[in-house]
């Protein structure tokens, strides 16, 4: 037998996308222009959007198509290097060649993808597709400026189609096609449960345990789309309202951390949060860099950031370290400005003058921190730690960084400086 021959024997006796696609997965029927999965973690929202992607190029039904995520990496990563993505999903007969410093994939009948990134709509403007998979929708950097862009380009061929794969957070974008439904836009809904045969059991049971019936868990594992929560200290639509590309020239940028205490699977992370003033006023978050990290991790990360952003200080929360945080990071580098700043008063006395100031529209976030956000419009005024199970570290280091940012009348007796 022919070597052609022998791969093509061996793809008919592996079936395919289609053969091991759930019927939820197939693209559905009709004269639709866009197709939105919308859909809790693990469901397959890879695998949907990379086979729907390979079976256009071979039935030749697109031959230009735009590969969007939320950041380059995530689209190298996940939409085309990915244990679900493109390369791997194409049958041997049909893989494309991937060339990642033209940011490229060509398939041997010559369609070709292109990758781009929610950080950089302007990449969009000019290029023109006959498809388009949108990943992670609801994480995108700046997701309606892109996703404007996107569908000024998506206009070759007989019918343009876009599918859009991700996790729903209520952002404007996501209900405007939502609010389309039964118009020009099919949507399919699906829980991580679905796919139960393809995902671990570890992971299956420790999800259940510590997110099923939370409102995490909600939004993340069923998929539902939350709107804001009854006494939230945020509201999403002000983040949303007062979102921007890029910041002005600011006086002064500060790094604040909130270390954890234990660094194990289910400790807390530390938050870490980058934030500058401008000479009006006018607050702007730029960077979270919060994660679960050891000791000497969280430093070096708080470090790099406080480098990068060329900031004027350090600051972080000493309740449960003591003189070990600051050792942790003198130790690193004995040069940073750095000062100590104490929590006397609880999380929510502390956080209430800060939510009063996105209210004003004094504070704007530099493109989208979705999980950030999730957790500041999950911030309650009855907020109690034992009963959500989780700490705001996040928005704990956010209250610090605005704190010191937004003026002498936040300014209390408090706190420690140590330069």
């Amino acid at each position: 037998m022919s070597s052609i021959a022998a791969t093509l024997a061996d793809t008919l006796a592996d079936g395919g996308w289609r053969a091991k696609a759930r019927s939820s997965q197939m693209p559905p029927p009709g004269d639709w222009n866009g197709w939105l999965a919308m859909a809790g973690r693990g469901w397959g929202k890879t695998f949907t959007g990379a086979g729907w992607v390979n079976d256009l190029v071979e039935t030749g039904l697109a031959g230009r198509i735009a590969l969007v995520a939320p950041t380059a990496a995530d689209a190298r990563d996940t939409m085309v290097e990915g244990q679900s993505g493109l390369l791997r999903m194409a049958p041997p007969w049909n893989r494309p060649q991937y060339e990642p410093s033209k940011r490229r994939l060509t398939w041997p009948n010559g369609a070709i993808a292109t990758t781009f990134s929610s950080e950089e709509a302007d990449r969009l403007r000019g290029p023109e597709h006959d498809a388009a998979w949108a990943d992670e929708l609801a994480a995108w950097n700046d997701a309606q400026a892109t996703w404007d862009m996107l569908m000024f380009g998506l206009r070759l061929g007989k019918h343009p189609r876009w599918l859009a794969t991700t996790t729903p957070r209520p952002i404007k974008l996501l209900k405007e096609l939502l609010a389309r439904e039964g118009k020009d836009v099919v949507v399919t809904r699906g829980s991580t449960f679905e796919n139960e045969a393809n995902l671990a059991a570890t992971f299956l049971s420790a999800v259940r345990q510590r997110y099923e019936g939370t409102r995490l868990g909600r939004q993340e594992l069923n998929a539902e789309l939350l709107s804001d929560m009854p006494g939230a200290l945020w509201q999403l639509d002000w983040l949303d309202r007062d979102r921007v590309a890029v910041p002005p020239e600011l006086r002064r940028i500060v790094v604040a951390i909130d270390p954890a205490v234990s660094n194990n699977e289910g400790s807390d992370e530390t938050g870490i949060i980058v934030a500058g003033v401008a000479r009006d006023g006018q607050v702007y978050v730029l960077e979270d860099c919060s994660g679960r990290y050891a000791p000497h991790e969280w430093a070096a990360v708080a470090i790099a950031a406080y480098r990068r952003h060329k900031a004027d200080r350090i600051l972080a929360e000493v309740n449960n370290g003591g003189a070990m945080v600051e050792a942790t990071i003198r130790a690193l580098d004995s040069r940073v400005s750095f000062k100590a700043v104490h929590a006397s008063r609880g999380k929510v006395v502390r956080a209430e003058p800060i939510a009063a100031l996105y209210e004003q529209r004094k504070v704007h976030h530099v493109g989208g921190f979705a999980v950030l956000e999730d957790q500041m419009c999950a911030f309650t005024s009855d907020f109690d730690r034992a009963k959500v199970g989780y700490s705001p570290d996040r928005v704990d280091a956010l209250v610090w960084a605005l704190t010191e940012l937004s003026g002498p009348q936040h300014t209390t007796s408090h706190w420690e400086l140590r330069i």
